[in-house]
C-alpha cells in the first residue's frame, strides 16, 4: 500500500494539535500536491524535502505522484517544523521504511538542502502536546533535545539529520553527520541589566514601610499594584525588588513559563527549565502586539504572558499608547489573554503581577503643597495625563500606593535597620502555602486567581466584616468589581498573619487594611503592628 503516515505537531497560540502527515505515493502525473491548508512557508518544504532526501543519498519517488496531506485538513497550519515528518512520511509511503516504526512517534524539526536538521520555535509546548495525545518518543533537532526532555516520561531522540533519523527508524547503524547550529538568535552584546537584577535587596530600600507591607501584600496573594509619587520617590526601585520576595516556581508554573519563552523564541536552551520568576519591564513606546500578544503569521505570547507567574513592570504608564493600556483590561481581570482572528482564536496565560508605575504630570514634579510644588506642566496636561489610566483600567488593579520622597530624618535614622528580601520572601512562602492548602481541592492557587463568586460561597468575610465592606458598596465608595479585590485582599491579610485557626475567617480589622491599600489611604502603624502580630 503506497500510504503512510508520520506525526507532528501544530500550534495555535500555545495550543498544540496533534498532525498526521499523510503521504500517498501512487502512479498517476508526476507531481508533489500538498493540501491541508499549509502557508506559503510550509508550501516551500515539497522543494526543502525532496532536495533534503535526494542530497541524504536516498531516493525521492521522481517518477510518481505524491499527495500530501496535513490532518485535520481545517486547521490553518504555518511554519518550517513540518519538515522532517513530510520527508519522512514520503520515504516511508515509498517502501523505504517500515510504517509500523512511526506509530507514537513524533517528528520535528526543518531540513536544509543537504539533509541536516535546524531548530524550529515552540518545540517545548509541541512535545507537551504530543505527550498528552499519547506520543511517547519524539525526534527533535540535537541542540533542543534537552528542552524536549523537560517533559516527563518522554523518550527524546536529538538528532542531526534526515539520515540520522532514517537510521534510527530502520535500526540501521547512525551515520556521522556534522553538528547542528544553533538557533540563528544569539547575545551580541553583553551587559549588566539581567545581571544587576540579582545584586538587589529590600535593605537597599530606606523607609517607605506602607509601600514596603504592599509589595509584601501583593507578592502573597499575587495581586496587582499601582504605584504613584513624583519622579526620584523610588517607584522604580520599589517595583525592581518585588521578584526578589517571591519563592521559586512550582514544578507546574516553571513548565508553564518555560513553554511560554520556547513558543516566543526567546528561550536560553542552555538555562534549562526557568526557576525563578521572571522580571519584565518594557519600554512606554511598546506597541500592543509586544505587550498582550499577536503579530503577523503565527501568534507569539507578549510581555503580559512571557511574564507569567512573575512580574510586569510597566514604567511611566501614563506614556503607554491608548490601545496597549485599554488591551490590558482582560489579563489584569481573568488572566489570560485571547488573541481573535478570522481563522483562529488563541489563549495565552497571563497569570503574573502587573505592576504600574507613573508620575502625578508630564514632569513628575508636582506635589499638591504649593511649597514643594515645582511643575510646570499646565492644568489641561496633567488632566490629559491622568486620563490615560481609564477608570476600568484602574478599576482592574488591586493596590494603590502613593510614594513619596524620602524624609530628611528617615536617612538618618541609625536605629533603624531595613528589613532584607530574605525574610520577608520567607512570610511571603507561608502565605503562599496556607492558600495552596485552601485551593487544592479546586486548582487555583493564589487568592488573587479566586473568582468572586467562589469567594461568597466558600471563602466568605465574617459577617461584620462582611457588613463592613457593603456599607462601602452601597454608599458607591468602591464598585463591585473593587469589592472582589478587597476580599481577595483580606484573606492575603490574614494570611500573613499567618496565626490563625483553620476556621478563621477575614475580619473587619481585614477589611480595614485591605480598604486602606485598594484606595491608596496610609496604613496606621497601631493598625499594621496587630497585623504582623
Amino acid at each position: 500500500m503506497p500510504f503512510a503516515t508520520a506525526r507532528t505537531v501544530s500550534l495555535q497560540g500555545a495550543l498544540g494539535h496533534l498532525i498526521d502527515v499523510q503521504s500517498d505515493v501512487s502512479p498517476g502525473q508526476v507531481g508533489t500536491t500538498m493540501v491541508g491548508r499549509p502557508d506559503a512557508s510550509l508550501n516551500e518544504a515539497r522543494d526543502r524535502c525532496r532536495m533534503a532526501i535526494i542530497n541524504s543519498g536516498l531516493t525521492w519517488p521522481a517518477t510518481k505522484r505524491i499527495t500530501i496531506l496535513l490532518s485535520p485538513a481545517d486547521l490553518p497550519k504555518r511554519g518550517t517544523h513540518f519538515d522532517l515528518a513530510i520527508a519522512i512520511s514520503v520515504l516511508a509511503a515509498d517502501g523505504r521504511l517500515p510504517r509500523s516504526a512511526l506509530e507514537q512517534v513524533a517528528l520535528i524539526g526543518e531540513l536544509t538542502l543537504d539533509g541536516g536538521l535546524r531548530p524550529v520555535e515552540g518545540v517545548l509546548p509541541m512535545v507537551l502536546a504530543a505527550a498528552d495525545r499519547g506520543i511517547r518518543a519524539v525526534f527533535v533537532p540535537e541542540p533542543q533535545a534537552e528542552e524536549a526532555a523537560m517533559v516527563p516520561d518522554m523518550s527524546v531522540l536529538g538528532v542531526r539529520s534526515l539520515a540520522q533519523v532514517v537510521a534510527l527508524l530502520r535500526g540501521d547503524e547512525v551515520p556521522e553527520a556534522p553538528p547542528v547550529a544553533a538557533a540563528s538568535g544569539s547575545r551580541l552584546l553583553s551587559w549588566r541589566g539581567e545581571e544587576r537584577m540579582e545584586e538587589v535587596d529590600l535593605a537597599d530600600l530606606i523607609g517607605m514601610s506602607d509601600a514596603r507591607y504592599a509589595i509584601e501584600v501583593a507578592a502573597a496573594g499575587g495581586h496587582h499594584l499601582m504605584l504613584s509619587g513624583p519622579k526620584g520617590a523610588g517607584k522604580t526601585s520599589i517595583a525592581e525588588r518585588i521578584p526578589t520576595v517571591l519563592p521559586d516556581l512550582t514544578p507546574e508554573e516553571s513548565l508553564e513559563l518555560t513553554a511560554l519563552h520556547s513558543l516566543a523564541g526567546v528561550l536560553d536552551a542552555e538555562s534549562g527549565m526557568i526557576r525563578r520568576p521572571p522580571f519584565l519591564a518594557p519600554h512606554h513606546d511598546a506597541s500592543k502586539a509586544s505587550l498582550v500578544g499577536g503579530g503577523s503569521g503565527q501568534v507569539r505570547p507578549g510581555a503580559v504572558s512571557l511574564a507569567h507567574a512573575g512580574v510586569l513592570f510597566l514604567d511611566e504608564f501614563p506614556l503607554f499608547r491608548s490601545d496597549a493600556i485599554e488591551a490590558l483590561r482582560q489579563p489584569l481581570e481573568n488572566g489570560d489573554v485571547v488573541v481573535a482572528r478570522t481563522d483562529e482564536q488563541v489563549r495565552l496565560p497571563a497569570r503574573g503581577m502587573v505592576v504600574l508605575a507613573c508620575n502625578p504630570c508630564p514632569c513628575g514634579d508636582y506635589t499638591p503643597a504649593a511649597a514643594t510644588n515645582r511643575c510646570g506642566c499646565k492644568e489641561v496636561k496633567r488632566r490629559e495625563y491622568r486620563h490615560k489610566i481609564t477608570g476600568p483600567v484602574a478599576d482592574r488593579v488591586d493596590i494603590l500606593r502613593h510614594v513619596e520622597p524620602l524624609r530628611p530624618h528617615e536617612s538618618r535614622d541609625r536605629l533603624t535597620v531595613p528589613e532584607d528580601s530574605a525574610s520577608v520572601r520567607t512570610r511571603v512562602e507561608r502565605a503562599r502555602q496556607r492558600q495552596r492548602d485552601r485551593y487544592a481541592e479546586v486548582g487555583w492557587r493564589l487568592n488573587a486567581h479566586v473568582p468572586g463568586a467562589a469567594l461568597r460561597d466558600r471563602w466568605p468575610l465574617d459577617p461584620a466584616g462582611r457588613d463592613r465592606l457593603d456599607g462601602d458598596v452601597y454608599d458607591a465608595k468602591i464598585t463591585s468589581r473593587g469589592a472582589v479585590r478587597v476580599h481577595r485582599l483580606a484573606w492575603t491579610v490574614l494570611d500573613l498573619r499567618g496565626r490563625h485557626a483553620p476556621e478563621r475567617l477575614p475580619g473587619v480589622a481585614e477589611v480595614e487594611v485591605a480598604l486602606a491599600l485598594r484606595r491608596g489611604d496610609p496604613l496606621p502603624l497601631a493598625l499594621l503592628q496587630r497585623q504582623a502580630s
